[in-house]
């Protein structure tokens, strides 16, 4: 149990989708848990929304997020707009988190703290509008459309044969670079309707109302007309933390985790983009459950196991419920709570607020 507002059982570095249902579930489940997000990240750029059961395509992913966050603030969770420049373990086998302007101690620590997609040089499509990073997310857009992929790795390629399973016109942009992709890719690559334009892109052209990609222009003066693409530069993953932590790495960036989230290090999970695996909203939404009923499973009070009532007798009726006694507060009052919503002991016993003295 903590014992300032400080000091929490949970706390979620990163307000993405899998951060968010971490804290969610920490919350939910009895937990003092903190939500520590900067803002911004690749949910936040979505103009809107696909895939996700129960939420329309309409909604943005800003809206999205803070949806989420007010969700986890409902069944009190605690969150705090902040960037963590650094976590440490302390001598009580804790977290001290650093943020720009305070510290935090936790039980356990979630990254969720994901990737950032490499971006092309300009020009460049509008975001959303004409060029996209989520194949799964976004080729339903463009059945039947003409389509570019942007690069010149084994990913480039790939995609753009997967491509050919949704529209019969796409194309691979090198834009001006030799292809790196394997021999046995360029071999598939061949076999496969999909023409290498080696030309750099010059110009883009937009509908003027609709702000939809158009057309590109390459600089041996030719046009050629694409309603959207994929660029595939790679990405770059926030490992900073679980870094200085001392957590273990895969090849390709991600961190090691196992299938509920913890990462080599006792006491440290991760969730999200961060991980290895599909870069999907309902993912990610799955990895911040199970590390979420993980972590509850770790640090829940009940039950004691055999050696624990040996050591220090059976469990006492003060003791129980474990759940603190704000936590308590905010689960009786909430409308969800069985029976109806109602006024804890806590808060009728509460003193009541001071009169102005105007």
């Amino acid at each position: 149990m903590s014992s300032s507002d400080d000091e929490y059982e949970i706390a979620v570095v990163g307000g993405g989708p899998a951060g968010l249902t971490t804290a969610l579930y920490g919350a939910r489940l009895g937990h003092e848990t903190v939500l520590i997000d900067r803002g911004g990240g690749r949910a936040a750029m979505m103009a809107d929304t696909h895939n996700v059961i129960g939420v329309t395509e309409e909604v943005s992913g800003n809206e999205f997020l803070a949806t989420g966050r007010e969700q986890v603030e409902s069944y009190g969770g605690t969150f705090e707009r902040g960037f963590v420049t650094d976590v440490e373990r302390t001598d009580d086998d804790r977290f001290r988190l650093s943020t720009n302007d305070a510290e935090i101690l936790a039980d356990r620590v979630v990254l969720g703290t994901g990737f950032s997609d490499e971006r092309p040089d300009p020009p460049l499509p509008r975001t959303g509008k004409g060029l996209h990073y989520c194949l799964h997310c976004d080729a339903y857009m463009f059945v039947d459309e003409p389509v570019y992929v942007m690069g010149h790795g084994e990913a480039a390629a790939h995609v753009a044969m997967i491509m050919l399973n949704m529209t019969d016109d796409v194309d691979v942009l090198t834009r001006g670079a030799e292809p790196t992709w394997s021999e046995e890719t360029a071999a598939q690559l061949e076999a496969h309707p999909v023409d290498v334009v080696r030309e750099e892109v010059s110009g883009v052209e937009n509908d003027p109302d609709s702000g939809w990609l158009e057309a590109l222009e390459f600089e041996d003066g030719t046009r050629r007309e694409y309603r959207g693409g994929f660029a595939m530069y790679g990405s770059d993953y926030n490992t900073v933390l679980a870094e200085g932590l001392g957590c273990d790495l895969n090849d390709d960036g991600t961190i090691d985790v196992d299938d509920h989230g913890r990462t080599s290090e006792d006491g440290v999970f991760a969730v999200g983009d961060i991980t290895p695996g599909h870069n999907q909203v309902p993912v990610a939404m799955g990895q911040g459950a199970k590390a979420g009923l993980a972590i509850h499973k770790e640090i829940r009070e009940f039950p004691r196991s055999t050696e624990e009532i040996a050591r220090d007798g059976p469990v006492d009726d003060d003791e129980v419920p474990a759940i603190p006694p704000h936590l308590m507060a905010t689960a009786v009052a909430h409308e969800g709570h069985a029976g109806g919503p109602r006024e804890s002991a806590e808060t009728e016993n509460a003193e009541p607020p001071a009169a102005d003295d105007d």
